[in-house]
């Protein structure tokens, strides 16, 4: 198989999931992190911009991009599962349930990634972390509950706009 016929998108990998997780984990380190709230998480530090006083979206600003809050799952499922197999993020079973923390390697390896992605990135981290890392979790969800319904739907009111002025 050629690189021409397969088509290869970084773009939600699990090299960038797993990416983003990562750098996430770091910055709340010992802290260590359910699923749901790494898939929160994420979401703020891509859609940075949907919130009031956020720093700009890393990501553009698609239609009913709160409709990621819902396929979020498997793709960072997939890139925790890469990272922990070069113990970049390690993963702990407890009466708490599957929760996970920075690895052994995840310094040396986000030192070494000097990319500007990567560094919006860890500053996006540090933004989430230090305005959602008190959050409880029942208080992030209803949190992410209250706003994912109005997250995209700016393209909505557009449309209306556009068809009024026709």
């Amino acid at each position: 198989m050629t690189l021409e016929s397969k088509s290869i998108s970084a773009f939600n990998s699990p090299v960038e999931c797993g990416l983003r997780s990562a750098i996430l984990l770091a910055e709340a380190f010992p802290q260590m992190i359910d699923l749901q709230r790494l898939i929160q998480y994420d979401y703020l530090l891509v859609h940075s911009g949907d919130v009031a006083d956020g720093p700009p979206s890393i990501h553009p600003a698609t239609p009913n991009r709160s409709g990621e809050l819902l396929i979020r799952r498997p793709l960072i499922e997939s890139g925790i599962k890469l990272m922990m197999s070069k113990a970049i993020i390690e993963c702990e079973l407890s009466s708490k349930g599957i929760r996970y923390l920075a690895g052994d390697w995840s310094v040396p390896f986000l030192s070494a990634l000097t990319a500007d992605y990567t560094e919006a990135l860890k500053e996006r981290a540090t933004w989430v972390i230090q305005n959602f890392g008190q959050y409880s979790d029942a208080a992030l969800t209803d949190y992410m509950r209250k706003n994912w319904s109005h997250w995209g739907s700016e393209f909505e009111f557009e449309a209306l706009l556009e068809e009024a002025e026709v």
